[in-house]
C-alpha cells in the first residue's frame, strides 16, 4: 500500500498529513544509479517528519489521525496538481518528476508511463485522503489538516521562490482554509523552535481537491520546518531539536477545539 492511515481519537478533527518522509522506491522509470538516487533522496526527502508526527500524536491530549505516504515523492508526488496547471512543472516536478533537485534528468518524458503511475499511486492516495477528511467532517463537524514538511536551510536549485525569508518554521496558508486562530496558535506553539514566518519560501497548504476552495469547514496549515533545526543536512541523523519540534506540533494539536 502506498500510504498508511494511523487512527486517532474518534472525536479529533485533526489529520496530520506526512507526504514526503519516505525513501521507498518502486519501479517507476527512474534512470538513476545508486549513488545518484541516494543524493536525490537526501535532498528531496522530508526526513524524520513521520517521526515528528508520530511523537506529536503520542504527546497530544487527544490523539490526531495520521495519513502518511509510504513511497518516496520520486515515485509520485501526491501534493502536485494532476491537471497540467502545476507550477512546479517548470522545474520538471509535476506529479511525476522528470528532473531532480538540481535539474538532473530523472526519467525520460513518457506520458503513458506517467498515466499508469497516477492511476496506481496518485489517485488512490488522493481518494483515501479525501475519504479520511470527509469522515472527520461527518464525525466532528470540521476537519483540520496539518501538513508536515521540512525544507533545507540553503535554497536548492529547483526552488522557484528562493529569494525570500527562510525561517525556522514556515507556515503555508490559504485565504479560505487557514483561519487566523490556526495561524496564531501555530506561531505560539512553535515559538521555542525559533523564528516563525508565513508563506516563504513555500506557500499554500494541502486540501483534497474535492473540498479545496469550497468547504470552509476544512481548515489547513502547511508546516515547513527548516531542517537544520532538527537534523544534520542533507539526509543525516536527527538532533535534539526533533523533540522540540514534535512538542510544538503536539501543542498545536491541543489548541484545536
Amino acid at each position: 500500500m502506498a500510504f498508511a492511515i494511523v487512527p486517532g481519537d474518534p472525536g479529533s478533527p485533526v489529520v496530520l498529513h506526512v507526504p514526503h518522509a519516505s525513501r521507498t522506491i518502486v519501479e517507476s522509470g527512474l534512470l538513476l544509479g545508486e549513488a545518484a538516487l541516494t543524493e536525490e533522496l537526501d535532498h528531496l526527502t522530508d526526513a524524520w517528519t513521520d517521526v515528528i508526527a508520530d511523537l506529536a500524536a503520542a504527546g497530544a491530549a487527544r490523539r490526531p489521525w495520521i495519513f502518511v505516504n509510504r513511497l518516496s515523492r520520486l515515485v509520485v508526488d501526491p501534493e502536485r496538481l494532476p491537471d497540467g496547471s502545476e507550477e512546479m512543472l517548470a522545474a520538471g516536478m509535476g506529479p511525476v518528476y522528470t528532473r531532480g533537485y538540481a535539474g538532473r534528468r530523472l526519467r525520460a518524458d513518457d506520458p503513458s508511463r506517467d498515466a499508469v503511475l497516477l492511476k496506481e499511486h496518485f489517485f488512490p492516495y488522493a481518494e483515501a485522503m479525501t475519504t479520511l477528511v470527509e469522515e472527520r467532517l461527518a464525525g466532528t463537524g470540521r476537519a483540520v489538516i496539518l501538513d508536515v514538511h521540512s525544507y533545507p536551510a540553503d535554497p536548492l536549485p529547483y526552488e522557484l521562490h528562493a529569494d525570500g525569508p527562510r525561517p525556522a518554521v514556515c507556515l503555508g496558508t490559504h485565504p479560505l482554509h487557514t483561519p487566523d486562530w490556526l495561524t496564531d496558535a501555530a506561531r505560539a506553539a512553535f515559538a521555542p523552535a525559533g523564528d516563525i514566518g508565513l508563506d516563504s519560501p513555500f506557500a499554500g497548504c494541502y486540501v483534497p481537491l474535492k473540498l479545496f476552495g469550497t468547504t470552509a469547514a476544512v481548515s489547513a496549515l502547511m508546516i515547513e520546518i527548516r531542517r537544520d533545526r532538527y537534523m544534520r543536512e542533507p539526509g543525516g541523523a536527527p538532533t535534539s531539536g526533533l523533540d522540540t519540534l514534535a512538542g510544538g506540533l503536539a501543542r498545536l494539536i491541543d489548541t484545536v477545539p
